[in-house]
Formats: structure tokens, sequence, C-alpha cells
């Protein structure tokens, strides 16, 4: 099976739990429900649940804790979206291809939904009855997802601080991507390991692995916003460049930039041959982050 097929099995699975915890959650106003699910079921690549399904997988992990895992973190990445998508943040207008939520419905709406998705996603986490785990690594996933939830808002306000300072320098711009996106990247890689159990090495070679594909989906992402266009992004080429954003093509040149991510995806590759069980999957993952189209 090609990484393609596998990742729409993924989407197709993912979508299902999705709209199965959604429909068993506590929130009671129809519009602020109404509005998380057009948000949470709005599409996407899913490369998050892929990492907490794929890695939870290969180690063996409870598929229903792998589901329970893979929607919190899906929960946490869609509230970011919601929020970064706000005027007074990114101030975009598509999401996927279709308006984004305060443009759908309106800016208070919107904030509102991220902030009730966010909630959810450790309503998810609390209410589920793990079954191939125990209770100390159930709070470890809490933990983990919390975590990884702060340090994302740091990275997106180190970024809003950044806009337009052309003399940012590649350390702090990797640091402020490992932050903004790299976090919520890792943590899914690391819940499906607390899933299943994983050992100290394997964590911390999955930590590795994580760390690097991380970074190489945002340079991937800084790269396709100048090569790509705005109907297959489904978001507005170019805006980071309007935006004035530190990036790296910006800071290492179009060509320089590929190259970064190749390395990246080359240490993910590395990290992956120090765990003992057929983590093919996890490296096509890699090798297709740096070849999408959006």
């Amino acid at each position: 099976m090609t990484i393609q097929n596998v990742i729409i099995d993924t989407q197709q699975r993912i979508e299902s739990v999705l709209q199965s915890f959604l429909a068993e959650s506590s929130i009671s106003d129809s519009k602020l429900k109404e509005a998380m699910r057009y948000s949470l079921l709005l599409g996407g690549k899913r490369v998050r649940p892929f990492l907490v399904y794929s890695t939870g997988e290969i180690l063996g992990a409870n598929p229903k804790d792998l589901d329970a895992s893979a929607a919190a973190i899906e929960s946490i990445h869609t509230y970011s979206l919601i929020h970064d998508d706000l005027p007074a943040m990114d101030d975009d207008e598509l999401r996927r291809g279709k308006p984004t939520c305060h443009k759908q419905y309106d800016e208070a709406t919107a904030i509102l939904a991220g902030d009730a998705l966010q909630s959810f996603a450790f309503e998810i986490l609390t209410g589920h009855s793990f079954q191939g785990t125990n209770i100390s690594n159930q709070l470890a996933l809490v933990s983990l997802v919390a975590s990884s939830a702060s340090q994302m808002c740091a990275g997106q306000s180190i970024d809003l601080e950044n806009t337009n300072n052309a003399n940012v320098s590649i350390e702090h711009l990797e640091n402020m991507h490992k932050l903004k996106t790299g976090a919520l990247i890792k943590a899914s890689v690391l819940a499906g390991a607390i899933c299943a159990n994983a050992t100290s090495a394997q964590i911390q070679a999955l930590g590795q692995y994580a760390d690097a594909i991380g970074l190489a989906f945002q340079v991937w992402d800084d790269i396709l916003d100048i090569t790509s266009d705005t109907e297959t992004l489904g978001k507005p080429q170019g805006s980071d460049e309007q935006s004035n954003k530190s990036t790296y093509p910006a800071l290492l040149g179009l060509d320089q930039a590929k190259i970064k991510a190749q390395q990246l995806i080359d240490e993910a590759n590395l990290a992956l041959t120090k765990i003992d069980a057929d983590t093919s999957t996890l490296s096509q993952l890699a090798q297709y982050i740096i070849e999408r189209d959006h």
C-alpha cells in the first residue's frame, strides 16, 4: 500500500472518530458546536493523527487508545488554526480552500470555538478508559498534550513578535518553529509511543525523528508558500511574503531551503534505525512531507 493510500485511510478513520467524540461532547450550545464541527471536519492532511496511529501500531498499542490520543491532538491543532486565522493574528480568509471559521461565522464565535476545542481535547483524554496502558501513562499523555499546546502558543507569539524583523537568525527561526509547528508533531509521535508502553530508548529515538520531521514540515511549508498556488494550497499563496514573515527561503534562498529539508529527513530516517521495529511507514511519511504540494 502506498503512503498516499495509508494517509487516506487515516483521514477517513480520524474523521469518523472525531464525529463520534463530538457527538458525545458536553457542548450544549448549537452554534458553538456547529462552528467546532465545521473547523474540525474541514479536512486537511491529518499528519498528526497519522503519526499517532503509525507510531502506536508499530509498537502494538491498543487501537481505541490511539483513537482518543489522535482525536485530542487534532482538536488542539484545529483550535490553533482557528486562532491563527483571526484578524489579530495571520488574518486569513481561506483554510483548506474554504472560508476560515471567523469568515464562516464571526470573530467571537471563532474565538470561542477554538477555546472549546482546546478543552475538548482534554475532555477526550481524561474521559477515555485506556485499555492498553496504565493510569501513569494516561497522565503522561495529558501532560504531553498540555505542554505541546503551550509551546505552540509560545512559538506563535515569537512569530508575531518577529514579523517585519529582517534580522532574525536561522537559529532563532528554528527555535520558533520547533515550538510553533514541531511541538505538536512531536507530541503526536510520542503519544503513539506512550500508548504502546514504549521503552525510554524508543522514546528517545522517536523524539529525534519527530524533531527532524517537525522542522522539515515547516521548511517545506515555507517553500510551498513560494512555489505553489492558492488553489492547491487551500489558502492564500505568498501570504508569508506579504506579511513580511521570516522564512527559510528568505534567509537561506529557495535552493538551500530545499537542501535543508532533505537533510532533516535524512536525520529522521537515521533516528528510525535505532528502533527494533518496522518503521517503514514513518520513513515514507517523512519523505512525503517534502514531496507534498500543499
